[in-house]
């Protein structure tokens, strides 16, 4: 990797800021790493974490394989999209977690890749989260790719962090983004493209009071971009709206965090949505009922594509939206109908 401009004075933490997230490397485990002497600035190994560091300065990260029994193999039933001898495609069911952590010790992604796959998963994930390149919220449903092999997860990571993996999502949401409503054009970072394509540009950062949660920060934090196009909308005018969504970026929460500052929170969203709700005014009684019970963020990770690590070849992926999402899309489009008649 290369140290980026501007860079903090420590190793440690010019690693922890240019280090691509996907390849899920935490403080912690950085730390470690540096201490293992896994760090080499050309043939000298960067053991003191204060160790200065300049830009354009290129740094090897020496990955051990994750020990044995770290996270153990569990056989859970996994929907396949894809699989060969590099990676593997997956949809992931909302409710389960990616990889192992307090709280969450089993029933993971990783858990069941482990029995899957065998012993051919990536080492550079750490022990942890052999494998993962990328992540989706617990609660998000949708696609995502593991790494069998070490040249695979490395080509996966230089993509996510060059932003040419295509990663489109459903959302469902309260609102309807509009070009033309004076509210957006007040609010910072937010900016529309052509075809009335919402911009929002911020830096994201954890919560000052509760470090489970993203917030939108304008100094520090990481650069993040999302976009949304209005693909339905929903009730009465302004009501809900269904969103195809896309990434410049891939921050934790991102879209999340980015539409609730927008204005436009994910239905089923306690985190970062309240208590919002739709009345049966707006939507009539069958959608307002369906959004108040959905029990997760109606998000889904729709499609997913990228240049095959190994081979060069352009894979793109897609996966419907699974029955929750669907019944509570019919339920909005029952409501719209409802509403006009």
């Amino acid at each position: 990797m290369v140290i980026g401009p501007n860079p903090p004075g420590r190793l440690d933490k010019a690693l922890a800021r240019d280090v691509p997230e996907a390849a899920g490397l935490s403080r912690s485990r950085l730390a470690k790493l540096i201490a293992a002497g896994g760090v080499t600035r050309g043939e000298v190994i960067l053991t003191d974490p204060r160790a200065r560091v300049c830009e354009g300065d290129v740094l090897a990260l020496a990955f051990s394989a994750p020990r044995e029994g770290a996270a153990r193999a569990e056989a859970i039933a996994l929907d396949v999209v894809f699989e060969d001898a590099a990676l593997i495609v997956v949809n992931k069911p909302a409710g389960m977690v990616v990889h192992p952590a307090p709280g969450s010790p089993g029933g993971t992604l990783v858990n069941a890749l482990l029995a899957h796959c065998g012993e051919t998963l990536s080492g550079i994930g750490g022990e942890k989260r052999p494998g993962i390149v990328h992540r989706i919220d617990k609660d998000t449903s949708g696609l995502i790719v593991a790494a069998k092999t070490d040249k695979a997860h490395a080509g996966l990571a230089a993509q996510f962090e060059r932003h040419t993996v295509a990663r489109h999502y459903v959302a469902l949401v309260h609102g309807v983004p509009d070009a033309g409503d004076p509210r957006l054009r007040g609010l910072r970072g937010i900016g529309f493209d052509t075809g009335n394509v919402l911009r929002i540009t911020t830096q994201l950062a954890r919560h000052k009071l509760d470090r489970q949660r993203q917030a939108v920060v304008w100094a520090g934090g990481r650069h993040a971009v999302t976009r949304a196009r209005v693909e339905e909308e929903f009730g009465a005018p302004g009501a809900a709206a269904r969103l195809d969504c896309w990434l410049e970026t891939g921050r934790t929460h991102q879209i999340r965090v980015h539409m609730a500052y927008a204005g436009f929170a994910l239905i089923g969203d306690q985190t970062y949505g309240g208590r919002r709700t739709l009345s049966r005014k707006s939507v009539g009684e069958r959608a307002a009922r369906a959004t108040a019970a959905f029990p997760r963020q109606a998000l889904h990770a729709a499609t997913l594509g990228f240049e095959h690590p190994e081979t060069g070849e352009r894979l793109n992926f897609s996966a419907p939206l699974p029955a929750d999402m669907a019944a509570l899309l019919a339920a909005l489009r029952d409501g719209s109908s409802a509403t006009m008649a």
